[in-house]
């Protein structure tokens, strides 16, 4: 086939909310966001460094459900970053397309 191959990018994308979202993500961006504007509504005066500090949390959600390579998003990558580190597994595979040496390694 000359090298062309239909491999269908991400076949789950369509069920994500915008192509990109779950609900748990937009819930956490949301609770994120809804606690940032009830901190801006309460605090009056503030400086620099607590105006930082009252915009964390929707930059932290925001962070955490921004889209990554390869992974769902960086909230995923740090679970399974997590879950790696907790549980180390080795896992063993040997792919269709690999050249073995001897017919014992097989």
């Amino acid at each position: 086939m000359n090298n062309n191959y239909l491999i269908p990018a991400n076949s789950k994308k369509s069920q994500l909310i915008l192509g990109f979202f779950t609900p748990l993500d937009l819930i956490l961006f949301g609770s994120g966001c809804g606690l940032t504007v009830l901190l801006l509504m309460l605090v009056r005066n503030a400086n620099l460094s607590v105006m930082i500090l009252i915009l964390l949390p929707a930059l932290v959600t925001g962070f955490l459900v921004t889209p990554v390579l390869h992974y769902h998003n960086v909230l995923q990558f740090i679970i399974n970053v997590l879950t790696y580190i907790a549980n180390p597994r080795r896992y063993y595979w040997r792919g269709w397309c690999v050249k073995y040496d001897s017919e014992d390694k097989q």
